[in-house]
Protein backbone atom coordinates (compact mmCIF):
# COMPACT_ATOMS: atom_id res chain seq x y z
CA UNK A 1 0.00 0.00 0.00
CA UNK A 2 1.00 3.30 -0.73
CA UNK A 3 1.72 6.17 1.56
CA UNK A 4 -0.71 9.20 1.76
CA UNK A 5 0.40 11.75 -0.72
CA UNK A 6 -0.74 15.44 0.54
CA UNK A 7 0.29 18.07 -2.29
CA UNK A 8 -0.51 22.05 -0.97
CA UNK A 9 0.43 25.25 -2.46
CA UNK A 10 0.79 28.50 -1.02
CA UNK A 11 -2.68 30.03 -2.06
CA UNK A 12 -4.67 27.83 -0.47
CA UNK A 13 -3.63 29.22 2.74
CA UNK A 14 -5.92 32.11 1.50
CA UNK A 15 -9.42 32.73 1.93
CA UNK A 16 -11.40 31.50 -1.19
CA UNK A 17 -12.47 34.68 -2.11
CA UNK A 18 -9.06 36.15 -2.20
CA UNK A 19 -7.63 33.64 -4.65
CA UNK A 20 -7.66 34.46 -8.28
CA UNK A 21 -10.27 34.11 -10.63
CA UNK A 22 -9.78 31.17 -13.35
CA UNK A 23 -10.52 34.11 -16.07
CA UNK A 24 -7.44 35.95 -14.83
CA UNK A 25 -5.89 33.23 -16.33
CA UNK A 26 -6.34 32.96 -20.63
CA UNK A 27 -7.67 29.54 -21.34
CA UNK A 28 -5.21 27.57 -23.56
CA UNK A 29 -7.58 25.10 -24.36
CA UNK A 30 -11.17 24.98 -25.76
CA UNK A 31 -13.64 21.89 -25.79
CA UNK A 32 -14.64 21.29 -29.39
CA UNK A 33 -17.82 21.73 -29.90
CA UNK A 34 -20.63 18.85 -30.61
CA UNK A 35 -20.19 17.59 -33.94
CA UNK A 36 -23.09 15.69 -36.16
CA UNK A 37 -22.27 12.10 -37.62
CA UNK A 38 -20.45 9.27 -36.19
CA UNK A 39 -17.28 9.42 -33.56
CA UNK A 40 -14.00 9.95 -35.81
CA UNK A 41 -10.37 11.04 -34.33
CA UNK A 42 -11.24 14.71 -32.87
CA UNK A 43 -14.55 15.04 -32.96
CA UNK A 44 -16.98 14.81 -30.09
CA UNK A 45 -20.44 13.52 -30.83
CA UNK A 46 -23.88 12.55 -29.19
CA UNK A 47 -23.13 9.00 -28.24
CA UNK A 48 -27.12 7.60 -26.99
CA UNK A 49 -27.38 10.40 -23.88
CA UNK A 50 -23.74 10.29 -23.48
CA UNK A 51 -21.32 12.51 -24.96
CA UNK A 52 -17.94 10.92 -26.96
CA UNK A 53 -14.84 12.15 -27.77
CA UNK A 54 -11.73 10.42 -29.78
CA UNK A 55 -8.50 11.83 -29.29
CA UNK A 56 -6.81 13.10 -32.32
CA UNK A 57 -4.57 10.61 -32.06
CA UNK A 58 -6.81 8.18 -31.90
CA UNK A 59 -6.41 4.68 -34.22
CA UNK A 60 -8.79 1.62 -34.62
CA UNK A 61 -5.68 -0.51 -33.77
CA UNK A 62 -4.42 0.38 -30.42
CA UNK A 63 -6.02 0.53 -26.88
CA UNK A 64 -7.20 3.47 -25.35
CA UNK A 65 -7.26 5.15 -21.83
CA UNK A 66 -10.97 6.56 -20.91
CA UNK A 67 -11.77 9.31 -19.03
CA UNK A 68 -15.11 8.84 -17.21
CA UNK A 69 -16.62 12.01 -16.63
CA UNK A 70 -19.53 13.21 -14.26
CA UNK A 71 -21.12 16.68 -14.50
CA UNK A 72 -22.53 18.67 -11.35
CA UNK A 73 -25.76 19.56 -10.62
CA UNK A 74 -27.23 21.87 -12.95
CA UNK A 75 -29.28 24.76 -12.14
CA UNK A 76 -26.04 26.35 -10.69
CA UNK A 77 -24.72 30.13 -10.71
CA UNK A 78 -22.72 31.77 -7.81
CA UNK A 79 -21.67 34.97 -7.59
CA UNK A 80 -18.39 34.94 -9.14
CA UNK A 81 -20.17 34.01 -12.83
CA UNK A 82 -19.77 30.00 -12.65
CA UNK A 83 -22.37 28.01 -14.13
CA UNK A 84 -22.92 24.28 -14.00
CA UNK A 85 -25.93 22.97 -16.86
CA UNK A 86 -25.95 19.19 -15.39
CA UNK A 87 -25.55 17.93 -18.81
CA UNK A 88 -22.84 15.92 -20.09
CA UNK A 89 -22.30 17.96 -22.97
CA UNK A 90 -21.18 20.69 -19.97
CA UNK A 91 -18.23 18.76 -18.43
CA UNK A 92 -14.49 19.97 -19.20
CA UNK A 93 -12.39 17.62 -16.91
CA UNK A 94 -11.20 15.05 -19.12
CA UNK A 95 -10.26 17.50 -22.47
CA UNK A 96 -8.31 19.61 -19.68
CA UNK A 97 -6.59 17.00 -18.24
CA UNK A 98 -5.67 14.87 -21.11
CA UNK A 99 -5.89 18.33 -23.42
CA UNK A 100 -7.83 15.84 -26.13
CA UNK A 101 -4.62 13.92 -27.12
CA UNK A 102 -4.31 10.07 -25.34
CA UNK A 103 -7.68 9.13 -23.95
CA UNK A 104 -10.94 8.52 -25.09
CA UNK A 105 -13.31 11.04 -22.95
CA UNK A 106 -16.74 10.02 -22.27
CA UNK A 107 -19.38 11.78 -20.39
CA UNK A 108 -22.03 10.08 -19.31
CA UNK A 109 -25.35 11.76 -17.58
CA UNK A 110 -27.46 10.58 -14.26
CA UNK A 111 -30.90 8.92 -15.42
CA UNK A 112 -33.98 10.12 -14.10
CA UNK A 113 -36.06 7.31 -12.57
CA UNK A 114 -37.95 5.43 -15.48
CA UNK A 115 -34.10 5.35 -17.15
CA UNK A 116 -35.31 7.84 -20.27
CA UNK A 117 -34.20 10.93 -19.46
CA UNK A 118 -31.31 12.81 -17.99
CA UNK A 119 -31.86 13.74 -14.32
CA UNK A 120 -29.79 17.58 -14.03
CA UNK A 121 -29.94 17.39 -10.62
CA UNK A 122 -28.16 14.08 -8.41
CA UNK A 123 -29.67 10.87 -9.92
CA UNK A 124 -33.35 9.23 -10.26
CA UNK A 125 -36.19 11.50 -8.58
CA UNK A 126 -36.61 12.81 -5.48
CA UNK A 127 -37.39 11.94 -2.73
CA UNK A 128 -36.29 8.02 -3.36
CA UNK A 129 -32.87 9.09 -5.70
CA UNK A 130 -33.29 5.79 -7.15
CA UNK A 131 -29.35 5.16 -8.38
CA UNK A 132 -30.17 2.20 -9.86
CA UNK A 133 -31.00 3.73 -13.51
CA UNK A 134 -28.08 5.48 -13.59
CA UNK A 135 -25.60 3.00 -12.82
CA UNK A 136 -26.98 0.44 -15.19
CA UNK A 137 -26.58 3.08 -18.03
CA UNK A 138 -22.87 3.66 -16.47
CA UNK A 139 -21.69 0.03 -16.58
CA UNK A 140 -22.85 -0.72 -20.17
CA UNK A 141 -22.36 2.95 -21.80
CA UNK A 142 -18.41 2.21 -20.23
CA UNK A 143 -18.29 -1.19 -21.69
CA UNK A 144 -19.91 -0.65 -25.17
CA UNK A 145 -17.29 2.06 -25.82
CA UNK A 146 -14.38 0.07 -24.93
CA UNK A 147 -15.79 -2.54 -27.16
CA UNK A 148 -16.14 -0.61 -29.85
CA UNK A 149 -13.73 2.03 -29.64
CA UNK A 150 -11.23 -0.28 -28.46
CA UNK A 151 -11.01 1.30 -24.53
CA UNK A 152 -8.55 -0.25 -22.66
CA UNK A 153 -10.75 -2.00 -19.79
CA UNK A 154 -7.41 -1.80 -17.45
CA UNK A 155 -7.18 1.79 -17.50
CA UNK A 156 -10.60 3.42 -16.85
CA UNK A 157 -10.63 6.58 -15.00
CA UNK A 158 -13.80 7.91 -13.25
CA UNK A 159 -13.96 11.77 -12.60
CA UNK A 160 -16.27 14.48 -11.53
CA UNK A 161 -17.35 17.44 -10.98
CA UNK A 162 -19.34 18.52 -7.34
CA UNK A 163 -22.04 16.42 -8.04
CA UNK A 164 -20.02 13.77 -9.88
CA UNK A 165 -17.11 13.92 -7.15
CA UNK A 166 -19.66 13.05 -4.87
CA UNK A 167 -20.44 10.01 -7.18
CA UNK A 168 -16.74 8.84 -8.07
CA UNK A 169 -17.76 6.90 -4.84
CA UNK A 170 -21.26 7.16 -4.06
CA UNK A 171 -22.21 5.72 -7.83
CA UNK A 172 -18.65 4.78 -8.50
CA UNK A 173 -18.18 2.22 -5.64
CA UNK A 174 -22.35 2.07 -5.11
CA UNK A 175 -21.64 -2.21 -6.07
CA UNK A 176 -18.97 -4.63 -6.31
CA UNK A 177 -20.22 -4.78 -10.02
CA UNK A 178 -19.82 -1.06 -10.74
CA UNK A 179 -16.50 -0.42 -8.58
CA UNK A 180 -14.36 -3.02 -10.55
CA UNK A 181 -15.06 -1.10 -13.67
CA UNK A 182 -11.90 1.65 -12.64
CA UNK A 183 -8.84 1.88 -12.09
CA UNK A 184 -8.77 5.16 -10.59
CA UNK A 185 -10.69 8.52 -9.65
CA UNK A 186 -10.57 12.26 -9.78
CA UNK A 187 -12.88 14.08 -7.42
CA UNK A 188 -12.95 17.85 -7.78
CA UNK A 189 -14.86 19.75 -5.09
CA UNK A 190 -16.66 17.82 -2.40
CA UNK A 191 -16.27 14.02 -1.59
CA UNK A 192 -18.86 11.09 -0.90
CA UNK A 193 -19.61 10.96 3.30
CA UNK A 194 -17.79 14.45 4.13
CA UNK A 195 -21.69 16.20 4.47
CA UNK A 196 -25.00 14.90 4.22
CA UNK A 197 -27.06 15.55 1.01
CA UNK A 198 -30.67 15.08 0.13
CA UNK A 199 -30.68 11.59 -1.56
CA UNK A 200 -30.28 8.14 1.15
CA UNK A 201 -27.49 6.64 2.10
CA UNK A 202 -25.07 10.19 2.28
CA UNK A 203 -24.38 9.60 5.73
CA UNK A 204 -20.66 8.44 6.56
CA UNK A 205 -21.49 5.14 8.19
CA UNK A 206 -22.74 4.25 4.40
CA UNK A 207 -20.04 6.04 2.46
CA UNK A 208 -17.30 4.02 4.55
CA UNK A 209 -19.18 0.75 3.13
CA UNK A 210 -18.72 2.38 -0.38
CA UNK A 211 -15.36 3.45 0.41
CA UNK A 212 -14.36 0.12 1.58
CA UNK A 213 -14.71 -1.36 -2.42
CA UNK A 214 -11.72 1.60 -2.98
CA UNK A 215 -8.95 -1.03 -2.12
CA UNK A 216 -5.64 0.56 -3.48
CA UNK A 217 -6.66 2.12 -6.50
CA UNK A 218 -5.26 5.88 -6.46
CA UNK A 219 -7.34 8.66 -6.17
CA UNK A 220 -6.70 12.44 -6.83
CA UNK A 221 -8.75 14.83 -4.88
CA UNK A 222 -8.75 18.21 -5.51
CA UNK A 223 -10.80 21.46 -5.02
CA UNK A 224 -11.17 25.71 -4.66
CA UNK A 225 -9.69 27.23 -1.80
CA UNK A 226 -9.64 24.62 1.61
CA UNK A 227 -11.77 22.43 -0.15
CA UNK A 228 -9.70 19.57 -0.92
CA UNK A 229 -7.99 19.79 2.61
CA UNK A 230 -11.76 19.02 4.80
CA UNK A 231 -11.81 16.10 2.73
CA UNK A 232 -8.65 15.03 3.48
CA UNK A 233 -9.39 15.94 7.68
CA UNK A 234 -12.02 13.44 7.11
CA UNK A 235 -9.90 10.65 4.88
CA UNK A 236 -7.00 10.68 6.60
CA UNK A 237 -8.38 8.51 9.76
CA UNK A 238 -10.12 6.65 7.79
CA UNK A 239 -7.64 5.25 4.94
CA UNK A 240 -4.10 6.41 6.34
CA UNK A 241 -2.11 3.56 3.96
CA UNK A 242 -4.46 4.38 0.67
CA UNK A 243 -3.05 5.81 -2.81
CA UNK A 244 -4.61 9.75 -2.36
CA UNK A 245 -3.09 12.69 -3.60
CA UNK A 246 -5.17 16.14 -2.21
CA UNK A 247 -4.52 19.66 -3.92
CA UNK A 248 -6.06 23.07 -3.65
CA UNK A 249 -6.94 24.07 -7.06
CA UNK A 250 -5.20 28.03 -6.66
CA UNK A 251 -8.89 29.55 -7.47
CA UNK A 252 -11.70 30.76 -6.09
CA UNK A 253 -14.26 29.56 -8.65
CA UNK A 254 -16.28 26.20 -8.03
CA UNK A 255 -15.83 25.70 -12.32
CA UNK A 256 -14.21 22.41 -13.79
CA UNK A 257 -13.00 25.09 -17.02
CA UNK A 258 -10.05 25.23 -14.35
CA UNK A 259 -8.45 22.63 -16.37
CA UNK A 260 -8.93 24.36 -19.75
CA UNK A 261 -6.13 26.99 -18.06
CA UNK A 262 -2.57 26.78 -17.35
CA UNK A 263 -1.75 26.15 -13.66
CA UNK A 264 0.57 24.18 -11.17
CA UNK A 265 -2.90 21.94 -10.24
CA UNK A 266 -3.59 21.40 -14.01
CA UNK A 267 0.34 19.98 -14.16
CA UNK A 268 0.23 18.09 -10.76
CA UNK A 269 -3.20 16.44 -12.30
CA UNK A 270 -1.85 15.42 -15.49
CA UNK A 271 1.25 13.99 -14.09
CA UNK A 272 -0.88 11.59 -11.90
CA UNK A 273 -3.46 11.11 -14.98
CA UNK A 274 -0.48 9.36 -16.78
CA UNK A 275 1.08 7.41 -13.44
CA UNK A 276 -2.37 6.13 -12.85
CA UNK A 277 -3.07 4.43 -16.09
CA UNK A 278 0.90 3.54 -17.40
CA UNK A 279 0.34 0.24 -15.71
Amino acid sequence: MKSFILILFLPTLLPAAELPDIRSVPADLVVPALSEGPPVAGKRVRHGLSVLYLPTDWKADAKWPVIVELAGNGGYTNKFGDVSTGLPEGSNLGYGLSAGRGFIWLCVPYLNAKGDQIAIKWWGDAPAYDPQPTLKNLRETVKSVCRDFNGDESKIVLAGFSRGAIACNYLGLHDDETAKLWCAFFAYSHYDGVKKWPYPDSDRESALVRLKRLGNRPQFICGEGSNAQETEQYLRPLLPNADLTFLSTGFRNHNDAWTLRPSPAREKAREWLLSATKK
